[in-house]
């Protein structure tokens, strides 16, 4: 027999305005402009004066400069019969939101033109067409051009090629006819073009150059029979089997170096580039650090007052059919979207100062000078508990903002780092030491770079106790390789 019985649980749950406000949160700068045209577009009731023709009354909601209370946006989930106008509404007064955070100059919102050019595969297709072929052998010219990925390497088997031409083309082939043409493409520019892997690509562009040259015949026979030992820096081992010495090995390999391992990339044009926005501006004022805000996540917003008279003329109605009650209810759910995004922007905006301002304070003497040796260590926990957030919302403000110093442009996440303990028993961030070690590697002799284990007594002595494993940790997040791979001659 079925049994039924009632159970009572306590759960917290998000509404879907605080989901709101932690989704925009994330957003970075670059993002928000088209998040808040999204919604725009969505929500009528919404409304930026800076796109509107003729000046309207302002709302409750156009000064957004105002201090807020705390964002609680489960408190505007009233009962839908319980509605005040006048809530949308307040006497007019100056906005100054924008302009208290407008650092931008007219210049840095004019569009970077971009030059016409044609593409990789155009240039090409270009070529090809100067060169007089067959039709079959036309076919074949394009079916490679057209299989060559982004890096100008023909990747794909001779095999299926000529299934694809029998296919789509209806042209039989044999693998000659493939291998001939692929010829043909090869000799296009840039050099190197449609080689099938690394060590074809760069003899290709070798034998682009003088052959009589002594330099580059050695050159071509390294490519093509030492290419594996070219790449580990095994220098000893080429010295010998070419009874070379080291200053014409040297110059060898600098004619090597010289070469394009990517030859689609020279020709490629990059028709968008990916912008960083910083989020924040410090700068120094004689020795105080002054933060503001990026204008531009400070975006001025207002509710519709012609969706406000529209819900005053509806709700007036002496008599309400069921259409009119909703027409009412459709025009206060769009009201209510308004106000909600309006102060999820304004918290945000609050959340982001707040936050950054904590992590100025923390960093103070790092973002007065630029050098990482004065940065502290420091976690999310410890800018969480000066702000009285939860750490997820640091996390979330830290992952995706920038801040523009005197220095460069850095994300909020670089300024993080664990502690280290020195033999002094100070805690300092390991940022400290892998300034030391990466101007340790750059000091190095680079005939006699320097091991891990020798790096590591370098930092014992200067009282950094940390592990062989730890600093070859630290080289590879720098994006350092071993030392037999920075030999030099």
């Amino acid at each position: 027999m079925l049994k039924q019985h009632l159970q009572q649980k306590l759960l917290q749950k998000l509404s879907p305005q605080q989901i709101q406000f932690i989704k925009l949160l994330q957003v970075p700068t670059v993002a928000l402009d088209t998040r808040i045209k999204e919604e725009l577009e969505e929500n009528p009731a919404l409304e930026d004066p800076s796109l509107m023709i003729a000046e309207e009354p302002k709302s409750e909601y156009d000064d957004l400069n105002d201090t807020p209370d705390d964002f609680d946006p489960s408190a505007k989930e009233e009962n839908t019969d319980e509605f005040n106008v006048d809530d949308y509404l307040q006497d007019d007064n100056v906005n100054d939101y924008s302009t208290s955070y407008n650092n931008e100059d007219d210049e840095e919102k004019k569009e970077t033109p971009i030059a016409i050019e044609s593409t990789f595969f155009e240039s090409l297709q270009e070529q090809l067409d100067l060169v007089p072929l067959s039709d079959q052998d036309f076919i074949i010219g394009k079916q490679i051009i057209g299989s060559l990925d982004d890096d100008g390497y023909l990747r794909r088997p001779i095999t299926s090629m000529i299934d694809d031409l029998a296919f789509s083309q209806n042209a039989m082939v044999e693998e000659e006819d493939v291998l001939e043409m692929l010829k043909v493409i090869q000799s296009f520019d840039p050099p190197g073009i449609a080689a099938r892997d690394l060590q074809e690509c760069l003899t290709l562009q070798l034998k682009r150059k003088d052959p009589s040259n002594p330099i580059i015949q050695k050159a071509i026979i390294i490519v093509e029979n030492y290419l594996d030992e070219f790449t580990r820096k095994h220098y000893d081992k080429l010295e010998k089997a070419l009874g070379l010495n080291s200053e014409d090995l040297k110059e060898i390999i600098a004619e090597i170096l010289r070469l394009n391992p990517k030859p689609g990339d020279s020709n490629q044009v990059t028709t968008k580039q990916l912008q960083v926005i910083p989020d924040f501006h410090v700068s120094n004022n004689d020795g105080t650090l002054i933060l503001t805000l990026n204008s531009k996540n400070a975006p001025e917003l207002r509710v519709s007052r012609s969706y406000i008279d529209m819900f005053d003329h509806y709700d007036k109605a002496a008599q309400k059919d069921k259409k009119l009650k909703e027409a009412v209810q459709f025009v206060k759910q769009k009201l209510d979207s308004a106000k909600w995004f309006i102060d999820a922007i304004k918290q945000r905006q609050q959340t982001l100062l707040k936050t950054m301002n904590a992590i100025m304070q923390y960093q103070y003497e790092y973002l007065l000078t630029g050098d990482e040796r004065k940065m502290r260590p420091m976690i999310l926990k410890d800018i969480a508990d000066k702000i009285d957030m939860d750490i997820s919302t640091v996390s979330r403000v830290a992952n995706s903002k920038y801040v523009q110093t005197e220095f460069g442009t850095f994300l909020l996440k670089s300024f993080f780092s664990e502690a280290i303990q020195t033999e002094s028993g100070e805690e300092v961030s390991n940022k400290e030491v892998k300034k030391i070690l990466e101007d340790c590697i750059g000091n190095e002799d680079k005939r006699k770079p320097l091991a891990d284990e020798k790096l590591t007594e370098i930092l014992k002595e200067q009282g950094y106790n940390i592990a062989r494993r730890t600093v070859a940790k630290y080289r590879e997040q720098m994006n350092i390789p071993v030392a037999r791979l920075r030999k030099e001659l």
